[in-house]
């Protein structure tokens, strides 16, 4: 695997600042959007054929001196409206051209990048501005009605800059302003050790924390994912997920170090995925689990040819941001003989992936996380804290590195209950085998203890995606007044196929009896922006009457084995 040299960077502006002088006309970054004006799912050929009649921008693309000086303009900006070292601002943006210069233009004043979930309804984006203490916002046309909604009760924000056409009043038009300022780089001395970013963690079980990180975290995490994926400065990487989380961004940090271009696809249906790639000639794809099951049926359906694209490229796919079915990878390699794989574990408070990873070449430990990754420690520890080695054994997962946050934003509690000496508590649980790969057994929240027995959900979602008529699969605990807890099997069939509730009662009869779902529920899987999957949202829909008409009833799973 290829890496680069231990060049010596401060921050990870001088990255960029690199990347500019050595690359300068070369292309950075492409963003391309196969979708009306009005956000309407067409096909690839309709777009064009909308293209052809309208003057929209599908393509746009910015080379590594065109980013560097919008960098630069956005610091400047920032700089007439006084912000301070240590400062923070806000970044609210749809995956577009303008995302990452805004992002290193906060970075280069000194600023703190506060990027914010698009998902996030009007009182969630007032929750976070408040907690973070956000002074600036800049915000994108696709989320001007929630920032109006709450534009007079945003408590200690003093600037909304926004950021594409046709700026509402109540805000200032970023894109005409940058225009006068100064595309040279802010003489402000910062430290490896300066605070960069806030990202809050994912929400699933309540509002989300605010979690900070220095520049020497942003800096290793470069590293640590070209050590792991060998980016070259040829290589092309497709970049689908949305940038706010530190999942998409730290992948593109393997390609920012060695300053490859990266292509942002606004939209995931398999036929923008495949086109893309060809087209742009990808090398490197990270999908999360639901994107590639997508590809793969429109492959095995037909609807997508695979000798109408150029492909011969890409080389490599690697999967993360929740357990990966071994079941899909197989079929993946099945299709894509010749690529590269990997699994890539990690969390917002470990800057995003590669704390630990199974690592291209360990396809006999399919189903694992794998090891340590570059620069990082991995441990198993039980409910004391004491280091767990035997195999097979059930504990939380702990890691420590360079990239382990500095602490949760006024939160000193959940800091200290979170990380202890240096090390950083995941909250998921984990066993490792033999050989020392580490392999997730579920969220230590969504354990199910039923009969005083430990459910395992990933577990039990695996075995089921086995099953070639189910798509996807949750297993959540219910309350049971004889048991404590059940476990409830919450099913997406695959597009075309069927499956009755006793054909998922005879499929799971090879599992331990105790191991069995107790309700089968038939509905659509609900996953956040990250790929994983919304837990609360399936008990609060179906923890009431609502399962009676679903429900297996049980003595079905009572059955002597």
């Amino acid at each position: 695997m290829q890496t680069v040299e231990e060049e010596h960077f401060n921050t990870i502006n001088d990255i960029l600042e690199k990347n500019a002088l050595l690359y300068h006309d070369e292309t950075a970054l492409v963003e391309l959007n196969p979708m009306t004006p009005e956000n309407r799912h067409v096909t690839w050929k309709e777009y064009a054929l909308i293209e052809s009649s309208r003057n929209n921008a599908f393509r746009r693309s910015l080379t590594w001196g065109e980013f560097e000086e919008q960098a630069n303009r956005v610091a400047n900006l920032l700089l007439t409206r006084n912000i301070q070292k240590g400062e923070k601002v806000a970044i609210l943006l749809m995956n577009c051209l303008e995302w990452l210069p805004v992002y290193f233009g906060i970075l280069r004043t000194g600023a703190i990048a506060v990027p914010l979930n698009y998902r996030y309804t009007a009182d969630e984006i007032r929750y976070c501005l408040r907690l973070a203490d956000v002074k600036v916002l800049f915000f994108g046309p696709e989320f001007t009605g929630r920032i109006e909604e709450i534009c007079d009760s945003m408590e200690g924000v003093e600037t909304l800059f926004y950021v594409g056409d046709d700026c509402p009043t109540f805000a200032e038009n970023c894109t005409k302003l940058m225009t006068y300022c100064s595309h040279l780089t802010p003489d402000i001395p910062l430290t490896p050790e300066d605070e960069a970013v806030i990202y809050f963690s994912s929400g699933t079980t309540g509002f989300p924390k605010a979690i900070v990180h220095a520049h020497k975290g942003l800096i290793h995490s470069c590293r640590a994912e070209q050590n792991h994926h060998g980016q070259t400065h040829s290589d092309v990487f497709l970049c689908i997920p949305p940038l706010y989380h530190t999942g998409a961004k730290m992948h593109w940090f393997g390609s920012f170090l060695v300053g490859g271009k990266a292509v942002l696809l606004k939209g995931i249906k398999p036929e923008w995925v495949i086109r893309s790639i060809s087209e742009e000639k990808c090398t490197i794809v990270w999908l999360l689990v639901p994107w590639a099951q997508d590809i793969l049926d429109a492959i095995e359906n037909g609807t997508i040819v695979l000798d109408e694209y150029e492909l011969s490229q890409w080389r490599m796919v690697h999967m993360g941001a929740q357990p990966i079915p071994p079941s899909l990878i197989k079929r993946w390699m099945e299709i894509f003989p010749g690529h590269q794989y990997d699994t890539n574990y990690g969390l917002s408070e470990s800057l995003g992936p590669g704390c630990v990873h199974l690592g291209v070449g360990n396809m006999d430990h399919l189903g694992a996380i794998g090891k340590a990754g570059f620069g990082w420690s991995a441990k198993i520890v039980d409910g004391n804290g004491k280091t767990i080695t035997e195999p097979g054994e059930v504990g939380e997962l702990a890691v420590k590195g360079p990239s382990v946050m500095l602490c949760y934003y006024k939160d000193k509690k959940a800091t200290e209950e979170t990380l202890r000496d240096g090390w950083l508590y995941t909250g998921d649980m984990a066993e490792q085998d033999q050989d020392g790969f580490i392999y997730l057994v579920d969220r230590k929240k969504d354990v199910i203890i039923t009969g005083g027995e430990n459910l395992y959900p990933v577990q039990i979602e695996n075995f089921l995606r086995k099953n070639e008529n189910i798509k996807d699969a949750a297993v959540i605990g219910l309350p049971d007044t004889r048991l404590g807890e059940i476990a409830a099997a919450v099913i997406e069939v695959r597009e075309g196929r069927s499956l009755t509730e006793q054909q998922v009662v005879d499929f799971c009869h090879s599992l331990p009896r105790y191991k069995r779902p107790r309700k089968i529920i038939f509905a659509e899987i609900p996953r956040n922006p990250t790929g994983k999957i919304e837990k609360p949202k399936l008990r609060k829909l179906y923890g009431g009457s609502a399962l009676v008409a679903q429900q297996v009833e049980l003595d079905k799973f009572q059955e002597k084995e």
